[in-house]
């Protein structure tokens, strides 16, 4: 890989090399000496991380090594670049978010996916707790809101999307508790930060006495604020799949992909804000938080759209970016840019470490390879077959979620009927659709492996029989896009590398530059790394003692 600055790279490509640089990091944050060589060799004093959504290792690659000069890569070339990083799996956006701010993968987080399910919970509306139900759909998209299609959430601002940044820090107050989950032991609705099994990143940062921001898709990210709820004092959460203020009836955020790079600015204002020292709406001067950022949406939404814009959405060929995405990696680069001139503004750049990576890619980046499957009728056809074989049963199928994989909940999870779910999957074949919309036949549901009962949580290494483990997890053929239209091209959610494979870039303040690590490396290790950039103890975060979740190889 060529570099993308005047400088050159030092490439990283074994375990001894590699702890070379976390050496050399280690004494750059120590404490500045006399002889200290630059300022921006010392331990930072805030961490700005950025998420890409959608965003690959090759299409960093792809575009830094077309804009030497561009902001991405000053970021790429300036720091350490790690060329083989992955996301969790599933490679969802919740699991994704909170894999980076917890060190954990869903096997420890009980974080699976941003819609799942618990046999362990009550239905939502649930007031009779005395009796033990089939258990609960863990919904953690738009869908707890209080109003769905506002831009606020429900908040009831008034002038949106103009004042959007009125909208709370606090997204507590705009779920609605009657749509949440119900513990049977308290008969209490379950927010999504109690749902969290391990704390965050940002509590370990309050316990500190450090302030703490996010910006983010739905309220359900108050999940970030971990167990205790009080993680993120400033947390920013406009609806992205609310009704898009401007755009034809229908279309949310997502569906056309100017209103998404236009949610995206929003995000970008309150970091902006945040940098100069203020909350995110610019009401109260509060200090530049020590943890903060956000995510990127409009990627995602390029890569997925078939078009928008005039321009043709997702990959022209293999990993080559089409019109619409390469115009979307321009805007995602002009708007880091513009938060690396405040942070030079605000004479933050040399206290100041930024690490740049995604929740999830997204499959296929192959357009040829794309298979559209309806999963509707699959999921039908095993309910009829178990019933027809079990008389006055009901359906086997709790809740599925099924994107570029298959993920499923049964009510009965027992080794036979978990036997019956697979050999009726794997037995089923049809007809899909390509990416020019004609016919494609599949076999085996689309899937290239299926894991059933106590294989399913050893793939995820979770204790079998949890209560939040999916009972079957089924990894799709590669190109599988499980949807019931044409007028998707792309998801994620899989384990493919198109899926895993995503940008990791850590640099700024107690960073070496120019290193770039070809080593393997995980998502996950974002949390320890933050910790210790600031001087905080890694071991803090419950995740990392559980799975030995390392610091990144830079320190």
């Amino acid at each position: 890989m060529s570099r993308r600055s005047s400088h050159p790279a030092r490439t990283v490509t074994t375990a001894a090399a590699a702890l070379a640089a976390v050496g050399a990091l280690t004494a750059a944050a120590a404490p500045a000496s006399a002889h200290a060589p630059a300022q921006r060799h010392r331990a930072a004093r805030h961490v700005l991380l950025l998420s890409v959504d959608g965003l690959h290792q090759s299409d960093l690659a792809w575009y830094t090594a077309r804009h030497p000069h561009s902001a991405l890569a000053q970021l790429a070339g300036g720091g350490v670049e790690y060329t083989h990083a992955a996301t969790t799996n599933p490679s969802d956006s919740f699991p994704g978010m909170v894999g980076q701010l917890t060190g954990g993968d869903p096997g420890v987080t009980g974080v699976y996916y941003d819609d799942t399910y618990s046999s362990a919970l009550l239905p939502a509306g649930t007031t009779t707790c005395t009796a033990t139900g089939p258990g609960a759909e863990v919904d953690l998209t738009e869908d707890l809101d209080k109003d769905k299609t506002a831009l606020d959430a429900g908040q009831g601002l008034k002038g949106l999307p103009g004042s959007i940044l009125r909208m709370t820090g606090d997204p507590t107050r705009l779920l609605d508790p009657a749509k949440l989950p119900v513990d049977p032991k308290t008969c209490r609705p379950v927010y999504p930060h109690s749902y969290l099994r391990v704390n965050t990143v940002f509590e370990v940062a309050r316990s500190a006495g450090l302030r703490t921001a996010w910006s983010d898709k739905h309220a359900a990210y108050d999940i970030l604020n971990g167990p205790s709820g009080q993680g993120v004092q400033d947390l920013f959460t406009p609806e992205i799949n609310s009704d898009a203020i401007g755009y034809a009836a229908g279309d949310d955020w997502t569906k056309d992909n100017a209103a998404t790079r236009q949610y995206d600015g929003y995000k970008v204002s309150a970091v902006l804000n945040e940098i100069d020292g203020y909350d995110h709406g610019r009401t109260r001067r509060v200090g530049t938080p020590a943890v903060f950022g956000m995510n990127f949406q409009s990627v995602s939404t390029a890569q997925k759209l078939p078009t928008s814009d005039g321009l043709t959405g997702g990959y022209l060929a293999k990993g080559v970016p089409g019109p619409l995405l390469a115009r979307n990696l321009d805007f995602v680069d002009q708007q880091v840019g513009a938060l690396l001139a405040e942070l030079r503004r605000q004479h933050l750049a040399d206290s100041t470490t930024v690490i740049l990576s995604s929740k999830h890619g997204q499959s296929p980046t192959d357009p040829a390879a794309l298979t559209r499957i309806d999963d509707g009728p699959l999921l039908d056809g095993l309910n009829a077959a178990w019933k027809a074989a079990h008389p006055g049963a009901g359906d086997l199928v709790a809740h599925a979620v099924d994107d570029d994989a298959m993920l499923i909940w049964l009510t009965d999870r027992s080794t036979a009927a978990t036997a019956f779910a697979k050999a009726y999957l794997l037995s089923r074949s049809g007809t899909g659709n390509g990416i020019d919309g004609t016919a494609r036949p599949f076999t085996a549901s689309g899937l290239k492996t299926l894991y059933a009962g106590a294989a399913a949580a050893g793939y995820f290494h979770a204790r079998p029989g949890d209560s939040r483990v999916p009972d079957l997890v089924g990894v799709t053929q590669y190109g599988v896009v499980y949807t019931g239209g044409k007028r998707k091209i792309a998801e994620h959610g899989g384990a493919h590398a198109d899926d895993l494979d995503v940008p990791l870039v850590v640099t700024g303040a107690a960073t070496p530059h120019g290193v770039r690590v070809d080593s393997p490396v995980r998502t996950t290790q974002i949390a320890p790394t933050i910790l210790r950039l600031l001087g905080l103890d890694p071991r803090s975060l419950d995740a990392v003692r559980a799975e030995h979740t390392r610091a990144l190889p830079v320190r």
